[in-house]
């Protein structure tokens, strides 16, 4: 239900990215955080549109939502030179985006809906999308319409900060970004953003058949861990694959479900793994069916460390959080932490770390981690498993707390935070 003057007679949304919807652009978090925003606001009726990079091999242009948003696939001229992913030839790509984003923005979008009596709210993500805004800015006062564009620039990470022209990006738009966490790091540089946080898609918190995490436990029983997100050192794979030694020497026998990326850093990972005496098995599977994945994952069971090779189904991500005794999401450098909160609300035990996890309270919803050391992760595991009834509270806690980070409810505070910008920046988004 939407609870806000913003109306959808009054003001549409554009939102630029780099990345996208597509396996091509879907990366990890900003992927999913561009897509999930775009649909929630075209559902609440909002006339959306999404800009990213995507996949040279799909129509430029793709509507959805009952035509309420339109995917548009920037520079795929490009991206069809780069075909390894978004970031493949970036800084070309960041160049065609700053370049040519603006004018099409001014000419196709703010000018047609200004003359219909509509305002633009352009919201746009990261670093790489810096110079388009300054120059979308520029391009607007030019041609008059500064009444009728707010514009918007989110920080989702400290990545890329060094290229950005802070004070021009200042003098263009509303800057903001996803945690406290991230406030207070961008503070310290002398930015003051407003923060409005991430959120899931209400379908994260949809029941969970019984049956599926039961047939997981029966592939793999004992105690059940598992990691999700890039082979990066802020990601501390490597204290989880420390804690994953620790255990296994204790003679609890565990078994971690493990899904990374293709970053050069998988081979410290795999070395670590192989330190603490893990057996490392890989699973490669195209286009898998639930049974498919089951399937391999029982022919795999005797080893320790279980990599998931492939594109994992939501389905079976819902399911692995659900069954699982702990998801180590225990990031020393984490924005926002998505994992964590998608998580908690399949009821999942999220071991979280302390940095951009505004919503994670330790022993209350999830463990949340404190220090390097990856005995604290053994230390209350072993205090979770002694203790069934502080899981069981833990999971029913964690669901209600991700029921309040639902898109549509974020949706509402995103909305206040822009009717305040427009207020000062003198953009007209109400009748």
């Amino acid at each position: 239900m939407l609870n806000s003057r913003l109306s959808p007679q009054t003001v549409e949304f554009v939102i630029l990215s780099f990345e996208g919807p597509d396996l091509y652009s879907l990366i990890g978090g900003l992927g999913v955080r561009a897509t999930e925003l775009a649909s929630t606001l075209a559902e609440l009726g909002f006339r959306t549109r999404l800009y990213f990079l995507g996949d040279p091999q799909k129509a430029y242009y793709e509507e959805q939502v009952d035509g309420m948003l339109s995917y548009h696939r920037w520079s795929q001229w490009l991206s069809a030179q780069f075909p390894d992913g978004v970031y493949q030839g970036e800084e070309a790509k960041i160049n065609d985006f700053t370049a040519s984003i603006p004018d099409h923005i001014i000419e196709h979008v703010v000018a047609p809906a200004a003359a219909r009596g509509r305002s633009v709210i352009v919201m746009a993500e990261e670093w790489h999308t810096s110079g388009a805004v300054i120059n979308l800015s520029r391009a607007v006062l030019r041609s008059g319409l500064h009444e009728r564009c707010l514009i918007l620039w989110n920080a989702n990470n400290v990545f890329g900060f060094d290229a950005i022209d802070w004070q021009a990006l200042r003098q263009s738009c509303a800057i903001t970004t996803v945690s406290y966490y991230m406030k207070h790091s961008m503070v310290a540089q002398g930015i003051n953003p407003l923060v409005i946080p991430n959120g899931i898609p209400s379908r994260w918190l949809e029941a969970i058949e019984p049956a599926q995490t039961l047939n997981l436990r029966k592939a793999l029983p004992g105690l059940l861990l598992a990691k999700v997100g890039r082979y990066h050192p802020d990601k501390r794979w490597l204290m989880a694959m420390e804690s994953a030694g620790h255990l296994k020497r204790l003679g609890l026998k565990p078994k971690i479900l493990v899904r990374g990326s293709s970053d050069p850093y998988r081979v410290a990972v795999i070395e670590k793994a192989f330190e603490q005496g893990l057996v490392w098995s890989e699973i490669h599977l195209t286009h898998p069916s639930l049974r498919q994945i089951l399937t391999e994952i029982r022919r795999h069971r005797e080893a320790d460390v279980l990599e998931l090779n492939f594109f994992v189904p939501e389905d079976f991500l819902r399911i692995l959080y659900a069954s699982s005794d702990a998801i180590l999401a225990n990031s020393s450098h984490e924005p926002f932490g998505l994992v964590g909160l998608e998580v908690m609300a399949c009821g999942g035990v999220a071991v979280t770390g302390s940095s951009g996890e505004d919503y994670a309270h330790s022993f209350v919803n999830c463990l949340r981690i404190d220090s390097d050391d990856a005995r604290e992760i053994v230390v209350y595991l072993q205090d979770l498993l002694s203790h069934p009834e502080s899981s069981l509270d833990i999971r029913s806690r964690a669901r209600l707390t991700s029921s309040l980070f639902v898109w549509e409810l974020v949706a509402q505070e995103l909305f206040r935070k822009i009717e305040f910008v427009a207020q000062f920046r003198g953009v007209r988004v109400h009748v």
